[in-house]
């Protein structure tokens, strides 16, 4: 199994693990945190699940699902959480997703995530495409994806059902030719 080391000049990705439980709670259970989110804040029994299944899909060979704790450079602690998903059928494309602790808002550290996601699907994964998909209403996320170089492709409506019923999302999206680290 690959273990996943990825840094940057302020945060670092690393692959979860179940000791991650009580700070991916902190995140996943926050109300702000996952207004945007399909789902409701999670129990910390949820988050340990997910973690659990994150380990296991860390087992899997070929690997298609990367699911990163997010990592503050200077203090070490985990700040967020961060997900690639190779598509099983286009596995030159993934899915990203990632979501911040709110104390870390507003600081330009969603964009210096979604350029960290960039850089290790394109250099270490070798990928040719990656995409997110966000809420309407998710600005940040829209902010953080463009400055680190996606483009926004369009509109999928009704393409998630939350608590509060359907939601569309909007799509960005990289290309690995086209992108550049900055």
């Amino acid at each position: 199994m690959r273990r996943v080391v990825c840094n940057g000049e302020r945060l670092g990705l690393r692959d979860v693990a179940e000791a991650d439980v009580a700070a991916l709670h902190t995140i996943y259970s926050h109300p702000a945190a996952v207004q945007h989110a399909p789902f409701a804040p999670r129990t910390s029994r949820e988050v340990a699940g997910l973690v659990a299944g994150a380990v296991e899909a860390a087992a899997a060979e070929p690997r298609r699902l990367y699911v990163l704790a997010v990592i503050d450079a200077d203090r070490r602690d985990v700040i967020g959480v961060a997900r690639l998903r190779i598509e099983a059928e286009l596995p030159h494309s993934a899915e990203i997703g990632f979501g911040l602790h709110p104390d870390q808002w507003g600081r330009g550290i969603g964009t210096d995530l979604v350029r960290l996601l960039l850089s290790f699907g394109f250099k270490q994964l070798g990928l040719h495409r990656i995409w997110g998909a966000r809420s309407p209403a998710n600005l940040p996320a829209q902010l953080a994806m463009l400055t680190a170089g996606m483009v926004e492709e369009g509109r999928i409506r009704h393409h998630l059902h939350t608590p509060h019923g359907w939601r569309d999302s909007i799509v960005h999206s990289a290309i690995e030719d086209e992108w550049t680290e900055r």
